[in-house]
């Protein structure tokens, strides 16, 4: 039976490095003293979209109803349920998350409709937003090195943004739908950008952004860019100003990030700045299955086979003994013969026979399934 479209299995190789990159997720994200959250795959449809109607990914939200016909609908993102776990929470409250999203929309080679989404936010942050801002960032930079992923960090600001549209007479009415347009940026051509700007009164923005530092420098916004640069510094994260990234969704108030690989046209991951409950929050969300497809990890691991030559009880207190000094064992009951192919489908490195003969010597033969060499296993 095949999958819905749009939604995957995963078993085998793949399964074992989605959860080598998740662990690798979860050590990194307490490190910097996040905790985890859980929270429903369903919610009601007015508390997911919130006040983000028309944001392009609360509009390919999936929708149910229960048996009470109450409108409901699958998560999409985490950030919008924040706004029920802040409540009563000491301040800053730092919480990560890892689960399943859903988007009903086009599907793409990267991009399923359900996908696993991992998110790291701190509600409450301090009087100087690019403080904590430079922690997330530094957090992910973190993550992306141990995955061996090699990455840039590009900055921006909604405020900036938002000066910048003033400052060009952009009329208050189609503001969001240029910085819609903007956000097209890696979409669409730049002649296409042009003209869709033009149409809402801001055909200029892109000739001005263009200008480089001596454009920015006039605007009280730019001095948020200065500061998470500069406190980029101080964790010795790299990061590159694009006047070009917005983010799509329409809570951001402050700084926006976005995290770009080489020869992968989307982001790999994104956040920033927003507003709930009237207070002032910063986080970013990283996609555990893009994360996948680019980590150069290391997955062969020492581990043993432990079979059974009509001596059950035996193997079992051999696989105890192994298991508590911390090896990963399996115990194969089937015909000899096979166990070494068993062996090579799973990966196992080391199979060991236990049969009479090794009982009565207390002597075990480990068979090395890459180089094909025997070593001696002595019991104490």
């Amino acid at each position: 039976m095949e999958t819905v479209k749009g939604f995957k299995d995963f078993t085998g190789e793949e399964a074992i490095k989605r959860a080598e990159v998740r662990k690798i997720l979860i050590e990194t994200f307490e490190q910097f003293g996040f905790e985890p959250a859980e929270t429903p795959v369903v919610e009601y449809e007015k508390f997911v979209r919130g006040n983000n109607s028309n944001d392009e990914a609360v509009s390919d939200i999936f929708k149910l109803k229960d048996k009470g016909k109450r409108k409901l609908a699958l998560r999409y993102e985490f950030t919008f349920q924040l706004k029920r776990l802040m409540k009563n929470k000491k301040l800053p409250y730092k919480r990560y998350q890892i689960g399943e999203v859903f988007r009903d929309e086009p599907i793409s080679a990267n991009r399923l409709r359900q996908f696993t989404q991992c998110d790291v936010d701190i509600i409450g942050t301090s009087e100087i937003p690019s403080r904590d801002e430079a922690e997330i960032l530094s957090l992910v930079s973190g993550v992306l090195n141990k995955l061996g992923i090699k990455f840039t960090i590009l900055i921006n600001n909604r405020k900036l943004l938002n000066e910048i549209l003033e400052d060009l007479k952009v009329k208050d009415k189609n503001k969001d739908q240029v910085l819609r347009e903007l956000d097209k940026i890696d979409k669409l051509s730049i002649q296409d950008i042009q003209k869709n700007l033009s149409k809402f009164g801001a055909g200029k923005l892109l000739e001005a952004i263009g200008q480089g530092e001596k454009y920015f420098v006039k605007f009280d916004s730019y001095k948020e860019i200065i500061s998470l640069i500069d406190y980029c510094r101080i964790y010795d994260v790299g990061v590159k100003f694009s006047p070009t990234v917005v983010r799509g969704l329409g809570y951001y108030n402050g700084s926006v990030f976005e995290i770009k690989v080489k020869d992968v046209r989307e982001s790999i991951c994104g956040g920033g700045s927003f507003k709930f409950n009237e207070v002032q929050s910063t986080g970013i969300s990283l996609g555990l299955d893009r994360l996948f497809n680019l980590a150069k990890l290391d997955l062969e691991k020492e581990s043993y086979l432990v079979v059974s030559l009509g001596q059950d009880r035996e193997a079992i207190k051999l696989s105890e003994k192994l298991r508590k000094e911390g090896k990963a064992v399996k115990i194969y009951y089937g015909k000899p013969s096979k166990a070494l192919d068993y062996a090579n489908s799973y990966r196992i490195n080391n199979v060991i026979f236990v049969g009479e003969k090794e009982i009565k010597s207390k002597k075990f033969k480990i068979k090395d399934m890459k180089s094909g060499k025997e070593k001696e296993l002595k019991l104490k």
